[in-house]
């Protein structure tokens, strides 16, 4: 097999990035917006020595779960990359994903339960991250990054986002170029406009943060008064400060320009208070559906004391709350703390108490202070969990274990240090969080 060589092939299995998978002179093609099933003619564009990658020449014939793509952008932009196939091809994949990752690096046996689906399979996304760019006649427009790149393509409707979210960011686009405000331009370091960043309440309100080169922008004032004459949902309006040279989208400064500068929204019915840097689960529908997931294997009972490691705003450990005899969060961001703390607060729990460190230096912390806990969850960024983490946890040798996880390869690494500390797998569900892309949750239930 050569570069620049096209060859026949059947796709049989989607990987884990969204690539079709098929097999050549005995090496794996990975071929993007293929689905299984499907014979095409496919152009070689890397040979590896095991593996090698394609980009479909000509579908010879369609597999029986490709669908027509209903976006204008997909394939040019970075976000879909599942939109070519049905949404119960999608679940179907995604259940093989988690599945795979188990099987391959956790070392188990054992069949995931069906992928759950999202609520919602569109306009499902409660925050927008849009980065700006302009064109020849100095229109600013809102987009996304094409793939591997800082090129941005424009979508004037995303089908993953709420409208409003898109008419937010259609009007205040057209207010930039009105005023003649300047895109950010990366390689020059100059220009002003960097993203829009959008959040949106379950109740419709919505959060405005325009993220700048600079700590004022022109005509600041007159711009947020149309805004929100125009736009009456928007509760609260910030500039966020970056004028660094990174991918990082939120600098360290933020100024409010209406508004408190937070938009108050409830998940599982936990009040949330959200500022532009907060973590927040992107799908509301999809979050309360993974929680009541994560609740449903853990069991919380009254004599439990549930330890939520990684506790965010406290939302996984608040939804369990009325059910546990205790309830301790630990976070290593401090506005989330305070966050959580506020919450309980609000519900009149006070079984609950949350402090902010390191989850491995907490649990370890607990561990030696003779805390027992009978229930953990464990929700790791996705580079999963520390190994002072998992240490501590073996220590305080609870009887269950819920992991939620938004990588199944860490999660599964997890969970066979678990394993040989002594603990079974049980239950392994993957949820559907983000229909249309390559991400996928899952849920794992651990008993000593």
């Amino acid at each position: 097999m050569t570069k620049n060589e096209i060859i026949e092939l059947e796709i049989t299995a989607l990987s884990s990035d969204g690539n079709g998978v098929g097999r050549a002179d005995g090496m794996a093609v990975f071929v993007p917006f293929t689905a299984p099933g499907d014979r095409a003619l496919v152009k070689i564009v890397k040979v590896q020595k095991s593996f090698a990658f394609g980009i479909l020449h000509q579908l010879l014939s369609p597999g029986p779960g490709r669908a027509e793509p209903d976006c204008p952008v997909f394939g040019r932009c970075g976000g879909c990359a599942l939109r070519h196939i049905s949404y119960p091809a999608e679940l179907a994949a995604k259940t093989a994903f988690v599945e795979d990752a188990f099987r391959r690096i956790g070392g188990f046996s054992f069949s995931a339960a069906p992928c759950l689906p999202s609520p919602q399979e569109e306009r499902y996304r409660n925050k927008a991250q849009y980065p700006l760019g302009a064109d020849a006649q100095g229109r600013i427009f809102a987009g996304f990054f094409a793939p591997r790149s800082h090129r941005v393509i424009p979508c004037a409707d995303c089908r993953l986002q709420p409208q409003a979210l898109g008419e937010t960011a259609a009007f205040l686009c057209a207010l930039f170029t009105e005023y003649a405000i300047p895109v950010y331009d990366e390689l020059q370091r100059t220009g002003l406009l960097r993203h829009l960043y959008l959040r949106r309440a379950r109740d419709g309100g919505i959060l405005v943060c325009i993220v700048a080169n600079g700590r004022r922008l022109p005509h600041e004032k007159e711009l947020v008064q149309r805004l929100t004459r125009r736009l009456p949902e928007i509760r609260t309006v910030a500039l966020n400060v970056n004028t660094k040279n990174t991918n990082v989208i939120l600098g360290p400064q933020t100024r409010v320009l209406f508004g408190s500068g937070v938009l108050e929204d409830v998940l599982c019915g936990v009040p949330v208070t959200l500022s532009p840097a907060s973590f927040y689960q992107v799908n509301t529908l999809g979050a309360e559906q993974l929680y009541e997931e994560a609740k449903q294997l853990a069991a919380p009972g009254p004599g439990d004391l549930l330890l939520d490691l990684y506790c965010g705003t406290g939302t996984i450990g608040l939804s369990m709350v009325r059910e546990v005899g205790q309830l301790v969060g630990v976070e290593v961001v401090p506005a989330a703390v305070e966050s959580a703390k506020l919450a309980a607060q609000k519900m009149g729990a006070d079984n609950a108490r949350f402090f902010c460190a390191d989850a491995g230096e907490a649990a370890a912390r607990l561990a030696a202070e003779g805390l027992r806990p009978t229930l953990v969850v464990l929700d790791p960024p996705r580079r999963g969990c520390d190994a002072k983490t998992l240490e501590a946890v073996l220590a305080m040798a609870p009887g269950r274990i819920v992991m939620v996880s938004c990588n199944a390869a860490t999660a599964a690494r997890d969970a066979k240090i678990l394993a040989a500390g002594g603990y079974c797998l049980r239950a392994l569900r993957p949820v559907d969080m983000f229909p249309r892309t390559k991400h996928v949750e899952c849920v794992a239930l651990l008993e000593k």
